[in-house]
């Protein structure tokens, strides 16, 4: 009996995704731009200050790939974060998987006074969820910042 709970336990964790979103006060064009195409996404990519992303490659198609290199600015680590694009709905969804198989989705809902902007995520399982939470909220803050800057 233990065993098929831990089943369940193990399906729910599977079904389980993290969720983030902003409110960015920008039209939806500039939103969509500044999210998928890599010359904005080098300005935003970071978690802190200590980080950056020197180089961002997409191919926004479905099947299309991106590459998004980040590095810590001291040179002490860094990583390359690679997906595929699943769905591209121009100024509406973009949803991908990332090499491990995780996979995001991200909605793009127009407001009154800008854009809203959702992403939903699987975790990986190791670092904590709220440490997950927090890197991918700091991001979107950072793209949320970028992004009003552009449109002002």
């Amino acid at each position: 009996m233990f065993p098929k709970a831990l089943e369940i336990v193990k399906a729910l964790s599977e079904d389980f995704q993290i969720h983030i979103s902003t409110h960015v006060l920008a039209d939806i064009e500039t939103v969509w731009q500044c999210f998928t195409q890599p010359e904005h996404v080098t300005q935003w990519n970071q978690a802190s200050d200590d980080w950056h992303t020197p180089h961002a490659e997409a191919d926004l198609r479905v099947g299309g790939s991106f590459t998004h290199r980040m590095e810590a600015k001291d040179g002490s680590m860094g990583f390359d974060f690679i997906g595929t694009f699943d769905v591209v709905e121009p100024f509406t969804r973009l949803a991908y998987h990332m090499e491990d198989g995780r996979k995001v989705n991200v909605t793009f809902t127009e407001t009154d006074t800008g854009t809203q902007v959702h992403e939903a995520f699987d975790p990986e399982y190791e670092n904590s969820f709220e440490l997950q939470y927090a890197g991918w909220g700091a991001i979107l803050e950072s793209f949320r910042q970028y992004t009003e800057g552009q449109h002002e």
